[in-house]
């Protein structure tokens, strides 16, 4: 197995101001690398001449792909338009830049919704592309596919060690809390935390409780997004989990725990549920020498003690 040093090579961190990307740049601190990003103010990622003027200018030798427009189950099914556009031209035009200006190696991140609504779980890296995806999610999810497989075929037809990496849920430091399209785990922090400072009596969580999910801290996704691009250039994706997953009745009870809210919760049926199960099998990267470090009840601490520093007591 080859590996790739970062030591002395600039690195562009697409995204860098989200949850991902941000943790990534924090991760790449103690790399000996010079990290390059820009606003989407300074370049739209969905414009291709925006994306090649940039790297043509800054010329990086590798490149961290975090950047998407992300949300809840909410977002992704009131916006599917923008969901399919806009994730797809950031992919296909970032990866096809990235090749065109000699960007040596790349790592492109999806999400676990690529995969079918029904694949079997734990859910293994060839399970892609064998079964329907989950409706509530499917444009942001065909978007991110499209990126996968470009990564992949530049791998494939030109050699490049342009690779991907298949995180599951995550949560931590620089997570959205807009309840109109977060995701379930911050929402659930903001709503416990509003809960318990307005005495409230319950708080409502979306669905029935029983979907299973796993979860992992951004951090931990961002040391194994720069384990990948020093340590494997094969075509083709890996997972990055957690290892175990929760069901929603029970996150909620356990953010509910952590924030110190004694309320009922209550679960909306109404609401839709998502995918049933969602477990990621990471063997693959386990077996390359890597696994998380964070525990999930520690990880919920210290982002809820970020909560608090970011929106107040």
């Amino acid at each position: 197995m080859a590996s790739y040093s970062l030591v002395g090579k600039k690195v562009w961190v697409a995204g860098h101001r989200g949850m991902v990307g941000s943790a990534i740049v924090r991760r790449l601190e103690n790399e000996q690398c010079h990290v390059v990003f820009a606003t989407s103010q300074e370049v739209d990622l969905r414009n291709p001449d925006h994306v090649q003027r940039f790297l043509d200018t800054e010329k990086p030798h590798a490149a961290f792909i975090a950047a998407a427009k992300v949300g809840g189950i909410q977002a992704n099914n009131t916006f599917p338009v923008e969901f399919l556009r806009d994730n797809i031209l950031i992919s296909t035009n970032v990866i096809s830049a990235c090749a065109a200006s000699g960007v040596e190696k790349l790592l492109f991140l999806g999400s676990s919704c690529i995969y079918p609504k029904h694949a079997e779980q734990p859910i293994k890296e060839d399970s892609l592309l064998t079964g329907p995806l989950e409706p509530t999610n499917e444009a942001y999810a065909i978007a991110k596919i499209a990126g996968v497989k470009l990564a992949e075929y530049y791998n494939q037809q030109y050699g490049l060690p342009y690779i991907s990496g298949m995180p599951t849920n995550l949560y931590g430091p620089g997570d959205n809390y807009d309840l109109d399209n977060s995701h379930v785990l911050p929402a659930i922090i903001r709503k416990a935390h509003e809960a318990r400072i307005n005495n409230a009596p319950f708080i409502e969580v979306w669905g029935t409780g029983v979907p299973r999910r796993e979860f992992m801290h951004a951090d931990d996704c961002a040391d194994a997004s720069v384990f990948l691009m020093q340590n494997y250039s094969e075509a083709g994706l890996v997972n990055i989990g957690y290892g175990e997953d929760i069901s929603i009745r029970n996150l909620a009870e356990t953010v509910a725990e952590v924030v110190g809210y004694k309320g009922e919760l209550k679960f909306d049926s109404s609401k839709p549920d998502g995918t049933p199960r969602k477990l990621m099998d990471s063997s693959r990267i386990r077996t390359l020498g890597w696994s998380p470090r964070i525990p999930f009840v520690d990880g919920i601490k210290s982002t809820y003690a970020q909560f608090l520093k970011e929106y107040g007591q």
